[in-house]
């Protein structure tokens, strides 16, 4: 059985795990466990954001964060989901439209007036799985400075 709850510190470690697997995936991200522990334990202590896990046996095998933004554009609060992840020996279970549903709820409840994301654009079933969760692209490009 799959629970999906928000996530507590006695989860870093095995979360620490899923973004190694995540970021193994992602041409932009360098798995650094010390740097995505201190990220995690960040976002679980800020008050304003929301980590959430699925768990099946008492072990983490997804999770998802929302983090809070003010958009001047929307006039408001909007979030930035982001780490959404399944392992892969309990993909294709529905384990991560629940994880994505439970982003959603919460972020409906906070009131906020648009949820978005980043993907790899190389990650083609990632893609195909938000299409298909009906988020859609738009005409905005990611850039960085390092």
């Amino acid at each position: 059985m799959i629970t999906v709850r928000t996530a507590a510190s006695a989860d870093v470690e095995q979360m620490a795990e899923l973004l190694k697997e995540l970021f193994a995936i992602e041409a932009d991200f360098v798995f650094d466990r010390d740097k995505q522990i201190q990220g995690l334990r960040l976002l679980l202590e800020s008050g304003k954001d929301r980590v959430f896990v699925a768990e099946s046996g008492g072990r983490a095998v997804g999770m998802c964060s929302v983090q809070t933004l003010i958009s001047t554009a929307e006039g408001g609060l909007v979030g930035l989901l982001e780490d959404l992840i399944v392992t892969a020996a309990f993909r294709r279970q529905g384990i991560g439209e629940k994880l994505l549903a439970a982003a959603v709820d919460w972020a409906e409840r906070q009131g906020f007036k648009r949820l978005q994301l980043l993907a790899d654009k190389n990650n083609l079933p990632a893609l195909a799985f938000y299409e298909k969760q009906a988020w859609r692209q738009t005409q905005l490009i990611c850039l960085r400075k390092c």
